[in-house]
């Protein structure tokens, strides 16, 4: 049975200026002699503020990615933040200092990796579903690998953080004799992790001669609604255009009970999937108000928005969509303030100490599917808890125009996900 899918990946290469002779490697997959530590302590006041940094650069990578996107785009902050986290582990000087700034990296250095480790090791939990559960095949997996050049010096401490931290150690590849090898066992590695969702995610070229190291984050989310759509209440339905003409989009439908708010500048409504613990939030902008709510979106927006929500009956009719997104994030993170990692000026002496190294691209690619079918059966036993509240007055909530959503973990108040749909049929 189809259900809701995201498959998200953010590579970060690294590319050396120079050649260099081979050296030590430690052991034979270049990993340190940390263990991954599972069980991570890290006070809730600092997992907030990682979170609360996490969530800003999410919305500021949202502002920069409208002003270069046209149409339907999605991505995982998440993903991005977590892979630029490990390269960040090697960085120094005024590379260091502008990836703290853009990234909103405001913790102490071990701070932010422990506090990573325990959000990822939480976020991984969310999909060991309790044996008797009704949930309906629950999976949220974060994995991290990094691929490091043979032959070439990492410096230990940096590897004790990946190892550690990010239970990443290096596996060694040759770049310098065959580099384009070295991709194909890269992207059958990212094919593995999202069960051949996403295939050939780095292009041809992309990875060279030059390159030293390449860090890999994916993450795969599969989840059912906690109430279901009815296959059959599906209909052929208009759907608006920011141009002003309407469409024929496939319009799924349900009366249920949701959290909503329909306020001056835009329509609200939380979904909850069937562990409770997350949700997609839609915003849907009112006529005109589009760009003024996009312009808008921060951690403080967000909060109003749910804020504002309240438990209500609802006749809910949105469009099924489904589309991927791919990007180079260069451009936008040298715009949003981190010039210097792409730049022979690059200081990632924290990775080694024999040879200067820069950032060469950020490539990110993310899918997304909605359908009524992925939420058939744990919506079913959904249904039956929520009709024991009491009775509330209905809202009707059309979303048959332009709309933001996200994904967030609702325990943590991490976004995972964000995207806008312009035209479902794109």
């Amino acid at each position: 049975m189809k259900r809701f899918i995201f498959l998200l990946l953010s590579i970060v290469l690294i590319l050396s200026n120079i050649s260099c002779a081979p050296v030590t490697v430690y052991g034979a997959e270049a990993k340190s002699d940390k263990a991954y530590n599972n069980s991570p302590q890290i006070s809730d006041s600092v997992l907030e503020a990682l979170v609360d940094g996490n969530n800003r650069f999410a919305f500021d990578l949202y502002k920069e990615l409208n002003s270069q996107k046209e149409g339907n785009f999605f991505y995982s902050p998440f993903s991005i933040s977590l892979a630029l986290a490990m390269t960040y582990a090697g960085a120094n000087g005024q590379t260091k200092d502008e990836m703290s700034a853009t990234l909103n990296f405001l913790l102490a250095d071990k701070d932010l990796h422990n506090a990573f480790n325990k959000l990822s090791v939480e976020l991984n939990n969310r999909g060991k579903v309790p044996t008797g559960s009704l949930s309906q095949g629950f999976e949220l997996n974060i994995v991290n690998a990094t691929w490091g050049q043979l032959g070439f010096e990492f410096l230990e401490t940096f590897l004790d953080i990946l190892a550690e931290n990010y239970d990443a150690g290096i596996r060694l590849l040759d770049y310098e004799n065959d580099p384009e090898a070295c991709r194909q066992i890269i992207n059958k590695w990212v094919s593995e992790k999202t069960k051949g969702k996403i295939e050939d995610l780095i292009p041809e070229g992309t990875i060279n001669e030059l390159t030293r190291l390449v860090i890999t984050n994916a993450i795969y989310f599969k989840a059912a609604w906690l109430h279901q759509f009815d296959k059959e209440s599906t209909y052929d339905g208009v759907f608006h255009l920011p141009d002003g003409t309407v469409i024929t989009v496939p319009m799924m439908h349900q009366h249920n009970t949701f959290d909503c708010t329909v306020q001056n500048n835009y329509t609200a409504i939380e979904m909850l999937y069937d562990t409770y613990n997350m949700s997609m939030v839609i915003i849907m902008p009112k006529e005109g108000k589009f760009g003024e709510i996009e312009n808008s979106l921060s951690p403080e927006l967000l909060d109003e928005i749910l804020g504002n929500l309240m438990r209500s009956q609802v006749n809910l009719t949105m469009p099924k969509f489904e589309f991927e997104s791919d990007f180079g994030l260069k451009k936008s993170l040298i715009s949003m303030g981190m010039p210097e990692a792409f730049s022979d000026n690059a200081d990632f002496s924290g990775i080694t100490d024999k040879i200067s190294l820069a950032i060469g691209d950020v490539v990110h690619k993310a899918f997304v599917s909605v359908d009524e079918e992925g939420t058939e059966a744990a919506a079913a036993t959904a249904v039956i808890i929520g009709v024991t509240s009491m009775p509330l007055e209905t809202t009707e909530i059309n979303i048959d125009h332009s709309f933001i959503f996200l994904i967030r973990d609702i325990d943590t108040g991490s976004v995972l996900f964000i995207g806008r749909v312009l035209n479902p049929l794109q």
